[in-house]
């Protein structure tokens, strides 16, 4: 038998560390080629990690939110024949045999402890986990559970179980204390499917949920790492290098509405259903071609503004973890129908961290909307290094006068926000009501 390491690869684009998000293998699981063993973050997407060979896993190179060097060892695998590692006396990995295979196992040292980087749950902690129908807790090196122990664990009071927003809120409205869910996702993260255990098991422990009356005295910690670490870096850079303006314009998009249901009802089986955002796009598109100092990133180190001549739109997609920009490429070579499925699949993508880093950068404007909560107006932050963002409030009927009678129609606010170092507020102002005209004229969007 030998070792065989897997370093963190080269991703590319002069990347020179990224972040561990996820472990989808523990200590002590047999894997097989090409299969995904972790995911890792750059500036711009997530990446899965596979592996090369199969084996039976000796060791982890980090915790969840570590920045790892590129070329760092990610992963030691014990395989058949040579393998790529020649481990010396001081590298041993294993005990003799005999000993409790999973908790003899080494942890690698970090390539590169980050701000704010998960630590592992100590041995002890786990080790005094309630115990459940005899089921005896199991517990890897750092304190890694093995997936073995009861599904009721009991923490420490201070000690913060790991689980995604949308578990937690989960647990919130069920009125569950997670530290009593034991986790079998990598590093005890809890999931869904442990939610589901709990819940289904007699006579566990769930704390009340939150009253409206009742006095709470629980504090909760969540590290920034991953997705959320790096919305974090780019909304602060942008804010503090970028002289944001915003502008907000009302638009009667009662014409736009209708024929977006007249082109839903004649076309919806074979081509599909659109949304308001290509027709948003479209209009978007056609308005750039005169304001081309719109449609431009700026590259404030080297004094460069380049204007492009494609239109690549970001458009702002919200998931579990955080805001993603997938980017439409070639907007304006795509037809309403070709734009909504591109941005159904990006969309997709991006929610389920299945986007490129092609797709996932390059853009050259972006577009942003919270649908039905979009609000009267909102201050959308530039998405550098592009110069615009485009905000979509929410749709909604309101009485309006037009040649003197009230009538009631169907009224959205554009709120848009502009690198003022690049774009001047006139140009900014006319660009929005070029958007505004071809939006209550939608026959205009088709006029070449």
């Amino acid at each position: 038998m030998g070792t065989h390491v897997i370093k963190m690869p080269d991703i590319g684009e002069g990347i020179a560390q990224v972040e561990l998000v996820e472990w989808f293998v523990k200590i002590g699981d047999t894997i097989t080629e090409d299969q995904v063993v972790a995911d890792v973050m750059t500036d711009k997407a997530t990446v899965e990690i596979p592996s090369p060979v199969s084996g039976k896993v000796l060791a982890l190179g980090g915790e969840p939110g570590e920045v790892m060097a590129v070329g760092s060892e990610l992963i030691r695998i014990e395989v058949e024949g040579s393998g790529n590692h020649v481990d010396t006396p001081q590298a041993k990995l294993v005990e003799p045999a005999g000993a409790v295979e999973a908790a003899s196992a080494v942890q690698l040292p970090a390539a590169s402890a980050a701000v704010g980087a998960v630590q592992p749950q100590g041995a002890s902690a786990m080790a005094d986990a309630v115990q459940s129908e005899g089921a005896p807790a199991a517990v890897g090196a750092g304190g890694r559970y093995t997936g073995c122990a009861a599904s009721v664990a009991h923490r420490q009071a201070d000690e913060k179980p790991l689980a995604s927003p949308a578990v937690r809120k989960r647990a919130l409205d069920a009125g569950i204390e997670l530290r009593y869910v034991q986790g079998s996702g990598p590093a005890g993260r809890i999931l869904h499917e442990d939610l589901d255990s709990f819940m289904s098991r007699p006579n566990t422990r769930v704390g009340q949920a939150p009253g409206g009356y009742d006095r709470r005295t629980d504090s909760e910690q969540i590290p920034v790492i991953g997705l959320r670490r790096k919305i974090a870096q780019r909304m602060q850079d942008a804010k503090r290098r970028v002289a944001h303006f915003s502008y907000v314009e009302e638009i009667d998009v009662t014409a736009l509405e209708a024929l977006r249901l007249h082109l839903n009802k004649q076309w919806s089986e074979s081509r599909g259903k659109l949304t308001l955002l290509p027709l948003l796009v479209r209009a978007m598109v056609v308005a750039l071609r005169d304001f081309p100092q719109i449609n431009a990133t700026y590259d404030d180190e080297a004094q460069v503004i380049t204007r492009h001549g494609a239109v690549h739109v970001g458009i702002a997609t919200q998931g579990d973890n955080g805001l993603m920009v997938p980017v439409l490429r070639h907007a304006e070579a795509g037809s309403l129908w070709d734009n909504a499925s591109e941005i159904t699949r990006l969309a997709h993508a991006a929610r389920n961290n299945k986007a490129t880093r092609e797709e996932m950068s390059g853009s050259t404007i972006t577009l942003t909307s919270l649908g039905a909560l979009g609000g009267i107006a909102s201050t959308p932050v530039v998405n550098t290094p592009e110069v615009a963002i485009v905000g979509v409030n929410r749709m909604v009927d309101r009485p309006v006068v037009i040649d003197g009678q009230i009538v009631v129609r169907k009224m959205m606010n554009l709120s848009s926000s502009f690198d003022h170092r690049v774009v001047d507020g006139m140009d900014a102002a006319l660009f929005i009501q070029a958007v505004r005209g071809l939006l209550e004229q939608p026959a205009c969007l088709f006029v070449e």
